[in-house]
């Protein structure tokens, strides 16, 4: 029996969502993508453990004006990944915003962050230092740092949220 998972993608617009996606579904790098509209749903098949799921992963616009879509989104899901541009430091300030919406409408998800456009190092204004210490001050569940253009830790984040999920006390999935 396949588990089915909802994931929500969620951060800035720009910081690399549809990216790290894309290269995570398709295992292709691409450049250049057009802003997300609203929302895009991908999905992608992953073995955690011996358990096979199913990821129906919710890329979500980081733009202003989509956020008033949002609490119909987040219904039903179960875990989310928050990520942030190393060398845009509004993406990464943004965090917290992003973690206060969660709260409001999915309060005891697993959530992981993640640190996009890791090749990117040298032009980096986002250093370990404060991502661990906003991971520590929102209580998430992981920081791991990956490139969608090196193919760096990209399977990472979501196969670390997925066991989570899977593994988690209040598991939904859970057989009694």
């Amino acid at each position: 029996m396949k588990t089915v998972l909802k994931i929500l993608i969620l951060g800035e617009g720009g910081a690399g969502k549809t990216t790290l996606l894309h290269r995570f579904v398709k295992n292709e790098f691409i450049d250049t993508t057009t802003m997300t509209i609203g929302v895009e749903i991908h999905t992608k098949e992953l073995k955690v453990d011996s358990k096979q799921c199913q990821l129906m992963l919710w890329d979500f616009s980081g733009q202003e004006r989509f956020k008033f879509m949002i609490e119909e989104f987040f219904r039903g899901a179960h875990g989310a990944i928050i990520l942030f541009d190393i060398t845009n430091m509004k993406s990464f300030v943004n965090i917290e915003k992003w973690m206060t919406m969660l709260k409001k409408f999915c309060s005891k998800l697993p959530v992981i962050l993640v640190a996009a456009k890791y090749d990117l190092e040298e032009f980096s204004m986002v250093g370990d230092l404060y991502a661990n210490k906003i991971q520590e001050k929102l209580d998430l569940n992981g920081y791991i740092k990956t490139s969608a253009k090196l193919g760096l830790n990209v399977e990472k984040p979501f196969k670390k949220l997925a066991k989570l999920i899977l593994n988690s006390e209040e598991n939904i999935f859970r057989t009694p």
